[in-house]
């Protein structure tokens, strides 16, 4: 199918109800999607659902429809506590963009409530909002979902609600398995009642997402969209409407290009992909000073209940940076994203791909660039792009970032997290083939992040590098700007120099590991009481062991013909006499 419109909503086979249409008119949705046209009827028409299709082609629409109609259709109204819809969605983000578009579909039927239920927020506020106002329609992350039915206690009786469920969607389904959420959508499901409409969307299909298909569909219709002029079998889900680019940059020239690109396109709405939170925490601050006049917000997994205010304000900007990790790239939908930058590589073909949907959505247009190390460039064949960006003027900005870490000792403590943070994900890379750690030039990368010192780590250790040139300044001596957290710093200096000062004896440590080949402190502390147990539990006293280890020695010289036979059973037999000479007196003191 032709991922650009598929004719007026009027040309559906199933009418829509008049508010719905309405509604539509009213968002400026005048045609359908592929992937609406070929749903909503389906789903009207009480079938099971697995829709793949690119991102960006309109999926919310595709499920959202369907739910208000089929709980038009109900031949027994809902009552308020009685749930007919439900939305699973992996990211707060994505779960709050649904209830959006599901708000203004609902505005016209005040029968209806729905109710969102996401992380970041206290669940007891949940509980009581749930117990006053109802819930007809719920949108849920699985964590948050799975904790509300567990709230019984709490008065919230979830399972009983969900009873009368007439719709499941399963929103960014891969995902929702790809980030671990396997067994709590195991134990929502075992909450739902068999008979009911599901439908699973995505715009990657996976294995495991097979699994789930045959686990909770019953004989569903399997929907592909494909993109205009691409093969059946062609593997391309990237919208048509995108023209993906990359650029090849050495480590330490890397980050004075991103400045460069987004000075020149400081006008524009931009996302900035980086692969770890520490690295959005750090080189997001080093963007908002280096970057004037432009907006920048950050956003990563690890931020709580900050993460939707930022989403809400990026999306409001006509202009600005978003700097972020894969949280943000899966099914949300920011209007007017001009660029797609990926800093650093994604993990995965399907990661670049959602990346990539960002942009050039409903048939819009949009770019993206990726950039590349000079040994990394054979991944522009893997991810079939055509197009090298041309560079622009750029200016060391480095030095800049330099002044920032010694101005400022939280500065300089996030480019260490960042460093540390990219080496160990740039060694779980999913395409080991090509971005292989062993070849990474760690004194040049150490340069790209404006590092002061390198840090001390595993995977540096025993290694020298005269290409580093390390600071004249001891680290030490940086101060936080932050006074407070200075002074809690001063404090804990000097309890460490007073304890430095106190003998006591040393430990012998064992040679660490690399940090990504440790095991887990748990696997540790289990082996540590497991040997405890065999000590204590052992019946062989010190006395017998040190006759053991005699004899095993004195056994051994034998076999090498360094004593005679004679000479063995005279030493095995003094050693028997001598224990029983040292045991007597022992008996007499217990007697």
């Amino acid at each position: 199918m032709d991922n650009t419109t598929e004719g007026r909503w009027d040309s559906l086979p199933v009418k829509l109800n008049d508010a719905i249409l309405q509604t539509l008119d009213e968002l400026k949705f005048t045609h359908m999607t592929p992937v609406q046209a070929a749903c909503i009827p389906l789903f009207m028409s009480n079938k099971d659902v697995a829709a793949e299709a690119v991102t960006g082609s309109g999926k919310t629409l595709a499920f959202v429809i369907p739910i208000v109609e089929l709980l038009l259709k109900r031949e027994e109204k809902l009552k308020k506590m009685q749930v007919g819809a439900l939305v699973v969605t992996p990211t707060r983000e994505l779960a709050l963009q649904i209830s959006e578009v599901m708000e203004h579909f609902i505005q016209k039927f005040p029968q209806f409530t729905q109710i969102l239920l996401i992380g970041g927020t206290n669940p007891i506020d949940d509980v009581e909002k749930f117990k006053d106002q109802g819930a007809n329609i719920v949108i849920a992350t699985p964590g948050r979902l799975e904790d509300m039915f567990r709230r019984k206690a709490d008065g919230l009786d979830l399972a009983g609600s969900v009873r009368s469920l007439d719709v499941l969607v399963l929103d960014e389904a891969d995902r929702l398995l790809d980030m671990g959420f396997e067994t709590s959508l195991n134990t929502i499901l075992g909450y739902l009642p068999k008979q009911r409409r599901t439908g699973l969307f995505s715009a990657t299909q996976t294995q495991e997402l097979e699994k789930l298909v045959r686990a909770g569909l019953r004989n569903p219709v399997r929907i592909t969209v494909k993109e205009k002029g691409v093969a059946a079998s062609a593997s391309q889900k990237t919208p048509s409407r995108l023209a993906n680019y990359y650029t090849i940059c050495r480590s330490e020239d890397k980050f004075n290009n991103l400045v460069a690109f987004l000075r020149q396109h400081k006008h524009e709405k931009n996302l900035v992909f980086f692969s770890t939170c520490a690295c959005v925490e750090y080189y997001g601050r080093a963007l908002e000073t280096l970057v004037k006049k432009v907006t920048v917000h950050c956003i990563h997994g690890k931020m709580k209940n900050k993460r939707n205010k930022i989403f809400a304000d990026f999306r409001a900007l006509k202009s600005g940076i978003l700097v972020c990790t894969d949280v943000m790239a899966r099914g949300i939908d920011i209007p007017d994203v001009n660029w797609v930058l990926q800093y650093d590589p994604p993990s995965s073909a399907s990661a670049f791909v959602h990346r990539c949907g960002r942009t050039a959505r409903i048939g819009n247009q949009g770019n993206a660039l990726v950039f590349l190390l000079p040994m990394e460039e054979s991944y522009v064949k893997f991810l079939s792009i055509n197009q090298k960006v041309r560079e622009c003027d750029v200016v060391d900005v480095l030095p800049k970032v330099k002044a920032m870490a010694l101005a400022d000792r939280a500065m300089f403590d996030r480019g260490m997290r960042a460093f540390v943070s990219f080496v160990q994900a740039y060694a779980k890379h999913e395409c080991s083939l090509i971005f292989r750690i062993k070849d990474v030039d760690f004194a040049a990368l150490a340069r790209g992040f404006a590092l002061l010192r390198l840090p001390k780590m595993p995977e540096l250790r025993g290694k020298h590098f005269p290409d580093f040139p390390a600071t004249t300044v001891d680290t030490e001596t940086i101060r936080y700007k932050d006074k407070h957290r200075e002074k809690q710093r001063q404090k804990m200096l000097t309890e460490l120099r007073e304890k430095d000062d106190t003998p006591f004896p040393k430990k012998s440590f064992i040679k660490n590991k690399a940090w990504s080949k440790q095991k887990t402190r748990k696997e540790r502390k289990k082996k540590r009481t497991a040997k405890r147990k065999h000590n204590e539990g052992s019946d062989v006293d010190d006395e017998d062991m040190t006759e053991l280890l005699n004899d095993t020695r004195i056994l051994k010289k034998l076999k090498k013909g360094q004593i005679s036979e004679e000479d063995f059973e005279k030493q095995i037999t003094s050693g028997t006499k001598s224990k029983h000479k040292t045991e007597e007196p022992s008996l007499e003191e217990d007697l």
